[in-house]
């Protein structure tokens, strides 16, 4: 069930903000195999979906339909590691540590993952206009992998020189701990049922 809490940030953020995303649902083939209920209970207008369903077989079909559910709830969507996929659903490409997949380029929004200052300034030279600076917290989609902090966290975010969303063990409890947040993702918090 989608976090309550994480929601209501989201409300919060939206209304503090004039235009733009700010809950992101990332899809998870292990976490979230289906991720289209999930995308269908995302905030009207002011969410967006990743996605990542890299090795599934019906990554395409899943693509076509998360496009039109996005296209429905005014959401928005990249697609992760795919410039190609991206442009045939109309969508926006994720870059994962600010590196371009392959040689072709796309214009509209574009996002990034990143880890640490070298591939926050890496996306933000390769034209992401937002980061998923992760991980947060600990999370499910690594454990027992080291995360890098409330602390480590807002510093890295405030000196970006771009705009950074949370991303790894992001809930309506630990969201709270961050500042210069433009934006929160999540798989388990903002998933359906």
């Amino acid at each position: 069930m989608s976090d309550p809490g994480l929601l209501a940030w989201g409300r919060a953020a939206a209304a503090r903000r004039r235009e733009g995303p700010v809950l992101w649902l990332f899809t998870d083939t292990r976490r979230l195999p289906d991720p289209r209920p999930s995308a269908r209970l995302l905030p009207v207008g002011r969410a967006g979906v990743v996605l990542r369903h890299d090795d599934h077989p019906d990554r395409v079909a899943i693509g076509r339909d998360l496009a039109r559910i996005c296209r429905q709830r005014r959401l928005a969507l990249v697609v992760a590691g795919d410039s190609r996929l991206a442009a045939s659903l109309g969508a926006g490409v994720h870059l994962r540590g600010g590196h371009w997949p392959g040689l072709v380029r796309r214009r509209g929004l574009i996002t990034s993952s990143a880890h640490d200052s070298a591939q926050l300034r890496r996306a933000r030279r390769a034209g992401a206009s937002l980061a998923f600076l992760s991980p947060a917290f600990p999370t499910a989609s690594h454990p027992g992998e080291p995360a890098l902090g409330a602390v480590r966290w807002n510093r890295l975010a405030r000196s970006a020189g771009m705009a950074v969303a949370a991303l790894g063990g992001i809930d309506g409890k630990t969201i709270g701990r961050l500042r210069h947040c433009a934006g929160a993702a999540a798989i388990g918090a903002l998933a359906a049922g």
